[in-house]
C-alpha cells in the first residue's frame, strides 16, 4: 500500500502537480467560507468567469496570464460595483451580466487566437494542473501566502462586516474597502488555481469544500480551517485518481469534493439528512418522497 502512494512521488511533475493542488485547496476553502456564510457564491463564478479576456490577452501580447487574470478580475469587481451602485440595478443582476460578457469577450478573444496559435481552449476552462512549472507552483505559493496573511490581519473586521455588514458600518469600519478587499482576495485565489481546475471548475473548490465544513461545524474559523483540511483531502485524492485511472485532474478533484459534501450532507452529526430525521427528512420519508417524484 504505501509503495503505491509513493510510486507518483517519483515523478517532478506529480511533486510539483500535488504541491499545487494542496495549495488550492487551503486557499480556496479559506476564501470560499466568506462566500458561503454571506451567501455571495454568484460572486465567485462572477470573478471566476470574468478574468478568461486577462488571459487571452495577456496570452496575446506575451505577459504573464496571471497578472492578466488578476486585472481582469479586478476590473470585473469595480464594473460590477459601478452598475450596482449608480442604478437601480441589484447585486446578482449586475454579478449575471459582467460575467457573462466578460466571459464571451474571453472565448471570443481566445477563438480569433486560435486562428494564428495552436492553444487548447480546455486548458484555460478546465486546468491542466500535470503541466505546472516551477514557477507556477512558486507563484501559486506566494499568492496563497498573501491571501492567508491578509484574512489573519483582518479576521474580525472580515467577519464582522461577514456576518453584520450594517453593523460594521455603524461601528465605523470601512465596509466598501473591506467588500473591495474581499473582491480582491477572490480575484487573488482564483488566479492561484487557474492552472489546477481552471476558470470553469474553480467555482466549485471556492464553494464545496466550505459548504462541506458549513454542515459540521458552527463557526467561522472552524469552518475555515476544516473546509481547508477537507480541500486538501479532495485535491490529493483526486490527484492519485487521475494518475492511476487516467483521470482529468480537475474534475477528479472536483468529484472527490463533492463526493465529501454528500457524505457530509447525508451523515452530518447536526444537519444530516440521514443521521438526523428531527429537522430533516427520514430515510423512509426520502424513499416515499423519490417515489413520488418518479411517478
Amino acid at each position: 500500500m504505501l509503495e503505491v502512494l509513493i510510486e507518483p512521488l517519483h515523478y517532478g511533475f506529480m511533486q510539483r502537480s500535488l504541491i499545487t493542488a494542496v495549495l488550492v485547496g487551503i486557499v480556496c476553502a479559506a476564501v470560499g467560507s466568506y462566500l458561503m456564510v454571506q451567501r455571495l457564491a454568484l460572486l465567485g463564478d462572477a470573478i471566476s468567469h470574468s478574468v478568461l479576456p486577462g488571459l487571452a490577452i495577456a496570452f496575446m501580447i506575451g505577459a504573464d496570464i496571471f497578472v492578466g487574470a488578476f486585472i481582469a478580475g479586478v476590473v470585473s469587481t469595480v464594473v460590477i460595483t459601478w452598475i450596482r451602485t449608480r442604478s437601480q440595478i441589484k447585486e446578482d443582476a449586475a454579478m449575471g451580466i459582467v460575467f457573462s460578457a466578460f466571459f464571451a469577450l474571453g472565448i471570443t478573444l481566445i477563438t480569433v487566437m486560435e486562428k494564428d496559435n495552436k492553444i487548447d481552449l480546455n486548458h484555460f476552462l478546465f486546468g491542466n494542473i500535470l503541466s505546472v512549472t516551477n514557477e507556477e507552483v512558486i507563484n501559486t505559493a506566494i499568492i496563497t501566502a498573501i491571501v492567508l496573511s491578509i484574512i489573519l490581519l483582518l479576521y474580525k473586521e472580515l467577519m464582522y462586516y461577514t456576518f453584520d455588514p450594517l453593523g460594521a458600518k455603524a461601528a465605523g469600519l470601512p465596509t466598501n474597502l473591506l467588500n473591495f478587499g474581499l473582491m480582491i482576495l477572490i480575484a487573488l485565489t482564483i488566479v492561484a488555481s487557474l492552472k489546477g481546475v481552471g476558470v470553469i471548475l474553480v467555482l466549485a473548490m471556492l464553494i464545496t469544500p466550505g459548504a462541506t465544513a458549513y454542515l459540521l461545524v458552527h463557526r467561522l474559523h472552524q469552518m475555515m480551517i476544516l473546509g481547508s483540511a477537507l480541500g486538501v483531502v479532495a485535491s490529493i485524492t483526486g490527484m492519485y485518481l487521475s494518475y492511476f485511472f487516467n483521470l482529468p485532474s480537475g474534475p477528479a478533484i472536483v468529484l472527490v469534493a463533492f463526493g465529501l459534501f454528500m457524505l457530509a450532507f447525508l451523515f452530518s452529526p447536526s444537519q444530516g439528512v440521514l443521521t438526523h430525521p428531527n429537522t430533516q427528512l427520514g430515510q423512509s420519508q426520502i424513499w416515499q418522497e423519490i417515489k413520488r417524484l418518479w411517478r
